[in-house]
């Protein structure tokens, strides 16, 4: 893993941990002050909306940097190595582009947003808008690390799924 990898897994995962953890102690202790005095805090179910956002973001950032999205490898792993090597760091620099594309878009609009603010905490609409500009940014460099290494990976064969073995499915626990 790079250092610019690393870098982004380790602030993804910080978001994820903190706004899981804020989210679940405010709606908890709002659930339990509803049901021990009948009254709630206002504010409390503004805080989920702001950072649910940021959960959601630093999730698909870091499902990107694991490799965990769905994906349709079955033409490429059927070309030969020379082309796979060009088509892949070409196919993930266009998506490097098109995410540096959205992060640019998504910053122009910061003070268009920033106006509006939410009912009772008063927070920015550019808090929002800002955890999408900055996976967008996120997304980027790991488009364009994934660029790199295509364009550096040793050359392997084609797989035949004919020649190759059935895949292992683990037994059932239970």
């Amino acid at each position: 893993m790079s250092v610019v990898e690393r870098a982004v897994v380790a602030a993804c995962r910080a978001v994820l941990w903190v706004s899981t953890c804020v989210i679940f102690v405010i709606l908890v202790a709002n659930t339990v002050l509803r049901y021990a005095t009948g009254s709630s805090l206002q504010w409390a179910n503004e805080v989920p909306e702001l950072l649910f956002p940021w959960l959601v973001m630093s999730g698909v950032v870091l499902g990107a940097a694991q490799g965990a999205h769905i994906t349709t490898s079955f033409l490429m792993d059927a070309v030969p190595a020379g082309v796979r090597r060009i088509v892949g760091t070409v196919g993930w620099i266009a998506v490097a582009g098109l995410y540096a594309t959205l992060s640019l878009a998504t910053f122009r609009m910061l003070e268009i947003v920033h106006d509006e603010t939410s009912p009772i905490l008063h927070v920015p609409g550019s808090w929002t808008y800002g955890c999408v500009m900055g996976g967008m940014a996120m997304l980027t460099l790991l488009a364009l690390q994934s660029a790199w290494v295509a364009w550096h990976a040793a050359p392997t064969p084609p797989v035949d799924p004919l020649d190759a073995a059935p895949p292992q499915v683990p037994a059932a626990h239970w």
